[in-house]
């Protein structure tokens, strides 16, 4: 058995449920010591911290008693429906605050131990959607597009000093999440927008969390040490055409 990420310290956000938990999950099994950081605890005996990723009080506090972290996962995220004319402005600062706001806040908290060991690794959860434009999401797209940026810039800015910064841009993968707003949204017609949602990858299917979480152990492993700044789609083909 593989031990990639043997003796790591990792941390990850939205660990327990959909993709972070499969990438903690996968990380444990890499050998990493992992702490899963949400709002309720993982299934099974993961480290667990509570974690409210908008408020730095919050942020601080866990990342701080984490210790040195050598990797950073940036998963927690919330979805949203609408147009621009469909968008209140609360419901827009509330996905910002999340998805946007909460990676820089973890990603700053962390960042000082990192520069202090010389070495860090941090994976931030984008989407297609921080590539492309997706119909009806409009607060996610500039949500996940803030990830993107904030990820480069990360990049840029330290890569002298030993810390790498990508981002993983997953399409539509099929996960408590997903279907949740499903069901919140598209209440009229579920099983159609599942078949929807299949259907707009040209492989046919929604994606696996397990699929995204092996290029997480990719981009946390020491085999991608070249490999800083970069946008990665794991989309089934949807951003190629």
């Amino acid at each position: 058995m593989s031990q990639r990420l043997l003796g790591q310290r990792a941390l990850v956000t939205g660990g327990s449920s959909g993709i972070g938990l499969a990438i903690a999950q996968a990380f444990h099994r890499e050998g990493a010591h992992v702490i899963v950081a949400d709002q309720a605890p993982p299934p099974g005996d993961l480290p667990f911290a509570p974690l409210d990723v908008s408020d730095w009080t919050s942020v601080q506090k866990t990342v701080h008693a984490c210790g040195t972290i050598d990797i950073l996962v940036n998963c927690a995220g919330i979805m949203h429906v609408g147009k621009l004319h469909e968008v209140d402005p609360h419901d827009f600062d509330r996905v910002q605050s999340v998805n946007a706001r909460g990676v820089f806040l973890c990603c700053r908290a962390a960042i000082d131990g990192m520069l202090a060991a010389g070495r860090g690794n941090i994976i931030n959860l984008a989407s297609v959607a921080s590539l492309i434009a997706v119909e009806r999401r409009l607060a996610y797209c500039v949500s996940k597009g803030a990830v993107l940026a904030l990820t480069r810039a990360i990049a840029v800015d330290y890569a002298a000093q030993g810390i790498r910064a990508n981002a993983i841009c997953p399409g539509t993968v099929d996960t408590p999440m997903i279907r949740g707003y499903v069901e919140h949204y598209f209440s009229h017609d579920v099983p159609g927008t599942i078949a929807a949602l299949h259907a707009r990858q040209p492989v046919g299917r929604m994606g696996r969390a397990e699929e995204v979480a092996s290029l997480a152990v990719y981009l946390a492993s020491d085999e991608s040490t070249f490999l800083t700044g970069a946008a990665i789609p794991i989309d089934g083909g949807w951003t190629a055409k």
